[in-house]
């Protein structure tokens, strides 16, 4: 056990320990704007949903109900205007997390074999690798790496943590790039939903990718739009010649959505009214704080998508979580997503309106 968890960084969540407890002490409470975890309702629909299916004595299938898949194939064709999308372009998964740390391992990389991700990024892309004993590295045009021995490349619009969002050109151009030089690209886009001042694209999209699945798949959770990352609910969506042999290994491995859970991600994925409430939460919580923090004197870049605010004062991170902490709130450091985030702080907009009332009221 020692010799896989060596291979792993200190788990980064860990060093915000003494700050949140400074935070904590503030007479009026914390505010915590550091994980980003969904604190609104789950939806009345969904509940239900899952209520109704709770009587599930019997093993769920890796693969989904029909049902199901045929949730995931009209959403991806409704929302992301995939098209020609059948049962055997779809996967669900156990959330996204769980697929981006074994990915590289299910795809049977090791030394030798390369993966890449964007220079500021979700840091379980580089767990990923590292499990694998696959290298990595960051990039800031994949288009200039290296391809030889590059077996994964990783896209992720709109990002976490920055909430740049890349434009339909771009994914184009990366695309094609990738598939002339036979490289897998799996892109996240689990905050395609959740654009403010850019609409993102999926490279689901005909217009991207030149009606082929070949080569690309999309990672997608309903954690963030649906307020479900306690059902750990989420799908792949691509090229069938990759999902079928990760469904067979993940049938091995018993990797299953619950029951009650499928049953929860077809009500949720057929309805989008939930979807356009809680964006609307989150597009007041968004404007509240991105003005106090500017007025505080930040400084905010991208932060165009997603569920983030990527703010800076010019200094370490490390004292800009000290300064805001000693304000009673919490936010994550940049250089939890790579050393170009030195001087920056992620500031989740998943805080409830209260909250985020005391957080404007104290900056």
């Amino acid at each position: 056990m020692s010799a896989v968890s060596d291979r792993l960084p200190t788990f980064p969540w860990d060093k915000l320990t003494p700050y949140k407890t400074t935070a904590a002490a503030h007479p009026d409470g914390i505010v915590d704007l550091s994980v980003g975890t969904p604190v609104d309702p789950v939806p009345e629909l969904i509940q239900k949903a899952l209520v109704a299916a709770a009587d599930s004595p019997g093993y769920p299938t890796v693969w989904g109900t029909p049902e199901l898949r045929d949730a995931i194939t009209g959403w991806a064709e409704r929302r992301l205007g995939a098209r020609g999308v059948t049962h055997r372009h779809v996967l669900p998964i156990v959330g996204s997390k769980e697929l981006v740390a074994w990915l590289p391992t299910q795809l049977g990389l090791g030394p030798g074999d390369r993966v890449a991700y964007p220079r500021l990024a979700y840091p379980t892309y580089e767990v990923g690798a590292r499990l694998a004993r696959a290298a990595y590295e960051a990039y800031d045009d994949p288009t200039e790496l290296d391809p030889e021995g590059l077996k994964l490349l990783w896209l992720n619009s709109p990002s976490n943590p920055t909430g740049k969002v890349l434009p339909k050109e771009e994914l184009t151009r990366i695309v094609a790039w990738a598939r002339s030089h036979g490289i897998l690209l799996f892109s996240d886009e689990c905050y395609l939903e959740l654009g403010w001042e850019a609409d993102p694209v999926s490279v689901l999209h005909p217009d991207v990718n030149g009606g082929s699945y070949d080569g690309i798949v999309s990672v997608h959770s309903l954690s963030k739009r649906s307020n479900l990352a306690g059902y750990r609910a989420a799908f792949l969506a691509g090229d069938p010649a990759v999902l079928a042999p990760l469904l067979e290994i993940r049938k091995h491995g018993g990797m299953m959505t619950s029951a009650p859970t499928q049953a929860a991600v077809i009500a949720a994925l057929g309805d989008d009214d939930h979807v356009r409430v809680q964006r609307e939460r989150y597009a007041t919580r968004r404007e509240l704080l991105r003005e106090a923090l500017v007025t505080h004197g930040f400084r905010i870049e991208h932060s165009e998508a997603s569920l983030y605010l990527w703010a800076t004062r010019g200094e370490s991170c490390w004292d800009t979580v000290d300064h805001l902490a000693k304000r009673g709130i919490l936010v994550a450091p940049g250089d939890f997503y790579g050393p170009a985030g030195a001087e920056f702080v992620r500031v989740a907009l998943t805080a409830t309106d209260e909250r985020v009332a005391a957080a404007v009221q104290r900056l």
